[in-house]
């Protein structure tokens, strides 16, 4: 028996690694030629100390309390030459991905579909030529074809399958957007590097509350194969909102996600106050059904940095302090804005 580790390094990186049963983390690591931190391997140093933060393990006791404290061991904290997982697990490691000579994986894959589902997003399917393995809510950097550049999007597929998909802003005159809409065909091969990205998915345990903004519904679409997938049983409510009504994409698939996932609900919002949506304003004007239970709920953001803000802005107001706050701002790259 093997379990899947995800090695989150503090550069954005996510590696995936397979452990043995009876193996050390540290172990695992090395034999698929991941040089983590360590100067003992003896739980002394401490060198290789790391945090936990999903799935279960055993530390032993061959350990100093130099090196990893009672208080430590007990927020989640590990050392890596000690832990022994016995579930899949995700690990932090407060080292740069390059300083441990490993870094983002680069894979292939080929374009399968390319759809304009509404004049502002595009939706690309791409099916890889090997596994890519990530947690539910990462991105990877797509490499724009006939170019050095590349851009970053959000899985808005399941995770373990190689038919992966993207919900992409489609960005007047932009490098990606133009490429897409202009040139890009079924069978075009292009290059993905990661995972990356410490925007993801936790173990759920309460109430979530998701609040998307435009395409930042895309990493919500994956969180949301992987709840219908594992059968959690914790209210899921997302509110999603875009600046006009053109902008709202996926209402079909969230309707399905509705009828799947039994405790799932979820509302969209209009900015725009000329249209003729039920519900116009920002998220923060819609939140009532939201299940914040005075904090006890873990609360997840993705969206443009005005929205990011003024999320964060409620909730101070609010006196409000989530149990967790798991938030991620996108942009149009540089490059697109210049060109827009």
């Amino acid at each position: 028996m093997s379990y899947n580790i995800a090695l989150n390094f503090e550069d954005g990186v996510t590696r995936f690694i397979n452990c043995n049963e009876g193996e050390t983390v540290l172990d695992a690591a090395y034999r698929n030629k991941i040089n983590l931190p360590m100067d003992c391997s003896d739980g002394v140093c401490g060198t290789c100390k790391g945090a936990c933060q999903q799935g279960s393990y055993e530390l032993g006791d061959e350990y100093i309390e130099e090196a990893l404290t009672d208080d430590e061991a007990e927020q989640g904290m590990i050392l890596t030459c000690q832990m022994v997982p016995s579930s899949d697990c995700v690990v932090t490691i407060p080292a740069a991905s390059t300083l441990c000579k490993t870094g983002h994986l680069e894979t292939t894959g080929t374009v399968s579909e390319v759809n304009l589902i509404s004049p502002t997003a595009i939706e690309l399917k791409i099916t890889a030529d090997e596994d890519i393995a990530f947690l539910p809510g990462q991105y990877v950097n797509i490499t724009v074809p006939g170019t050095s550049e590349t851009r970053a999007y959000s899985f808005s597929s399941r995770p373990g399958s190689r038919e992966l998909s993207f919900l992409i802003r489609n960005v007047p005159g932009g490098l990606m957007s133009s490429w897409l809409v202009g040139q890009a065909k079924t069978g075009d091969k292009v290059t993905l590097a990661g995972p990356m990205g410490i925007f993801y998915l936790r173990p759920v345990g309460r109430p979530l509350l998701m609040l998307a903004g435009g395409t930042g519904l895309a990493p919500f679409l994956s969180m949301l194969e992987h709840l219908k997938a594992s059968g959690s049983s914790q209210p899921v409510h997302l509110i999603y909102g875009v600046t006009n009504d053109e902008d709202l994409v996926a209402v079909e698939a969230l309707e399905a996600y509705a009828a799947d996932i039994e405790s799932f609900t979820f509302k969209t919002v209009v900015a725009d106050a000329q249209s003729g949506h039920p519900r116009t304003g920002y998220v923060t004007n819609h939140m009532e059904d939201a299940p914040i239970n005075d904090g006890d709920v873990d609360v997840y953001l993705c969206g443009p940095p005005p929205m990011v803000d003024a999320v964060l802005g409620y909730f101070r107001e609010e006196g409000i302090e989530p149990a967790s706050f798991h938030y991620e701002r996108f942009t149009p790259s540089v490059a697109a804005e210049e060109a827009a």
